[in-house]
């Protein structure tokens, strides 16, 4: 796991050719996750101005709950995004999706506080949500194939595992902008207006990325396929005839997705609203935490070209079920800076081991022509009923005054996840992405 092997993969020839595309792909992938995570990081800001109230847990699961209602549309993104891309191709899903995503980030920028038009507020900004929601819907699966179907064989790992750098590096931007917004502005103008900024940068962002898709070059595995299969690429009825496939992937995504929300998007608010840290020092913790965490996943992809996705996904789920509750237990009760940073650390190695490979492992499960739909559909569901509302279920439980049972709950979905891991096959050498199958 050396540097010089890193630096060996992109010095190959096939890899130079692909990069241009790669770069692309990733690029908007990091926009669209930005856009997507600013509500999670400004929320803390943003609450009082949608639901005006005494009680800062109330007004975070109010925010909590449009969050979680944002990602009901993530199935709707996953089928419409994932069909079209494996009809229309893969470039024009993609780009259309992230100018969806700068849409709905200029919603929320300027639509007014409730104190200026009432419930208005809250409907607007549940639109928005909505709208961002069926764009990363579709965003997930269309990249991961996308990805994976560009990288070369033998090396597909490395580099589907820049999807998650990107994925948290969109979140890593909007943790930066918060840091240099809390340093620049006193908190009664972040509350007041400075966290629309954010939105406005994200907009713009998008729009950026969305020339950058618009001359993208389009998979050669796409065009194998359409060619042969137009008329039954893309839909539900197709994918029905890939039970195993499609369970899989629902299952391998249950655990992944709540301990990866539970660790990176609900963290800032555990170290605030249950640690009791300032907000400066929780986004500040988040941001290094989650840089390196970033830093590291290509690492992980490398190690599952040698050895395998399935040990990885293994060590997740084992390391995930015994650690989680100690972990989280530890950290609610913790004062040094520190130290919270090295539990933070811990559980973000972990859960590594499914975020760094878990887009090509569902694409490596399906023919091309089913292949962004059969990615981002079952995914999105599994998503939409236990990662986006894993935040909800945590503050309501906090709220209830049983804080710990959240620790069991995510606990217990790791262990569902480990049974999948240990009885699927090894997607690295049973590959459906391999030259003559996809």
């Amino acid at each position: 796991m050396s540097d010089s092997s890193i630096l060996q993969h992109l010095s190959d020839k096939p890899i130079r050719k692909n990069l241009k595309a790669i770069i692309s792909g990733s690029v908007g992938n990091l926009v669209e996750w930005y856009d997507w995570y600013a509500y999670a990081a400004f929320s803390l800001y943003f609450a009082p101005v949608f639901f005006p109230g005494k009680d800062a847990t109330a007004n975070l699961l109010n925010t909590a709950g449009i969050f979680a209602v944002g990602f009901l549309m993530r199935p709707i993104g996953g089928w419409l995004f994932g069909s079209l891309a494996d009809r229309k191709g893969r470039k024009w899903s993609m780009t259309v999706s992230v100018l969806i995503m700068s849409f709905g980030s200029l919603l929320i920028a300027v639509t007014p506080s409730y104190n200026s038009i009432g419930i208005a507020a809250p409907i607007l900004l549940l639109t928005a949500r909505l709208l961002q929601g069926l764009s990363v819907g579709g965003e997930y699966g269309t990249a991961a194939t996308y990805l994976s179907e560009m990288a070369t064989s033998g090396k597909r790992g490395f580099y589907s595992s820049f999807q998650y750098v990107t994925l948290i590096g969109g979140q890593l931007i909007a943790l930066g902008i918060q840091l240099l917004l809390q340093n620049w502005l006193t908190t009664e103008q972040m509350h007041n207006w400075g966290w629309r900024v954010p939105f406005f940068i994200g907009a713009i962002l998008s729009l950026i990325a969305f020339y950058l898709r618009s001359n993208m070059d389009e998979t050669e595995a796409f065009k194998r396929s359409i060619d042969t299969e137009k008329k039954k690429s893309g839909s539900l009825k197709e994918l029905l005839h890939h039970p195993r496939a499609v369970a899989t992937v629902v299952g391998l995504t249950l655990g992944g997705t709540i301990a990866f929300y539970t660790y990176t998007t609900y963290m800032q608010k555990f170290l605030v609203n249950t640690v009791h840290l300032s907000k400066g020092q929780s986004t500040l913790l988040t941001f290094i935490s989650l840089f390196i965490y970033a830093a590291i996943q290509p690492l992980f992809g490398l190690l599952s070209d040698r050895i395998g996705r399935r040990p990885l996904l293994i060590g997740f789920g084992v390391l995930g079920t015994v650690c989680t509750i100690p972990i989280l237990t530890a950290i609610s009760h913790m004062t040094n800076l520190l130290t919270i940073f090295i539990l933070m650390m811990s559980a973000l190695l972990i859960v590594s081991g499914y975020t760094s490979i878990n887009a090509v492992v569902k694409a490596e499960l399906f023919p091309a022509k089913i292949r962004a739909l059969g990615v981002g559909f079952p995914y999105s569901v599994t998503v939409a009923l236990f990662g986006g509302t894993a935040e909800y279920f945590a503050l309501w439980f906090k709220n209830a005054g049983h804080e710990n049972y959240y620790y069991w709950y995510t606990t217990g979905c790791i262990f569902i996840s480990l049974l999948v891991y240990i009885v699927m096959k090894d997607t690295r050498t049973n590959s459906l992405l391999e030259k003559g199958k996809g």
